[in-house]
């Protein structure tokens, strides 16, 4: 690979990883129209790799590129959000039960360590990283249990059930009970009680149903 190819790859990957995030974190709002142009005067770089990661990021349901309109950021799609919540709902009832045969020792570690950070940023009211430690919990538990290719399968699926969750955590939400359940989650799982602990998740994953309508009411440009 030339060094030029190296350096538009790269600009392309920085374009695309600092729009995702500033999506994700709100910063671009859904329905926000944003530009090619714009971005690539913003970044210093050229319109090419902007325009792939623009393309990338459309694949991704974050962006709707609308022919001779323009380029827009998604709005949050409630069913998608289902979904995505009903398919980890459905896996990770069964992870959280294989959890209790298979949680080693050094899962256990990273879990606690998990939880203590958790901790921390409830406290320094952080919920950006809040956000990233509680993805990171249940990764644990899918990597614990020889399943960290159905994790990166869930991530594409799960990108408007992300991006509600981290609405409710930066505008509403109530962290201490979603950090509570995580300890009651890992308690479970170390008990070996997998009854208890796939209600438990179930519980868990269903807090954004219960709370969708009210950002919804709150927030209504930013749902279709």
């Amino acid at each position: 690979m030339s060094t030029e190819q190296k350096i538009k790859g790269s600009t392309r990957a920085y374009s695309y990883n600092l729009l995702r995030e500033r999506i994700l974190h709100l910063e671009l709002e859904p329905g926000t129209k944003i530009s090619e142009k714009e971005i690539a005067d913003e970044l210093n770089v050229s319109r090419t790799p902007v325009r792939e990661a623009f393309m990338k990021l459309a694949e991704e349901e974050l962006l709707d590129i609308i022919p001779q309109s323009g380029t827009i950021v998604s709005r949050i799609n409630l069913k998608h959000v289902e979904e995505g919540r009903f398919i980890r709902e459905k896996l990770e009832k069964e992870i959280v039960a294989l959890a209790c045969d298979q949680l080693d020792k050094d899962a256990r570690f990273k879990i606690e360590a998990n939880i203590a950070m958790q901790d921390v940023c409830a406290g320094q009211n952080n919920f950006y990283r809040l956000f990233e430690l509680d993805e990171e919990y249940h990764q644990i538990l899918f990597d614990a249990t020889g399943k960290q290719r159905t994790w990166k399968m869930l991530q594409q699926l799960n990108i408007h059930f992300n991006r509600l969750r981290l609405l409710r955590l930066s505008k509403d939400s109530n962290w201490e009970n979603i950090i509570r359940q995580h300890k009651e989650i890992y308690q479970l799982i170390i008990q070996q009680d997998k009854e208890h602990a796939m209600k438990v998740m179930e519980q868990h994953l269903r807090l954004v149903v219960v709370e969708q309508d009210f950002l919804k009411e709150k927030y209504p440009h930013y749902f279709i």
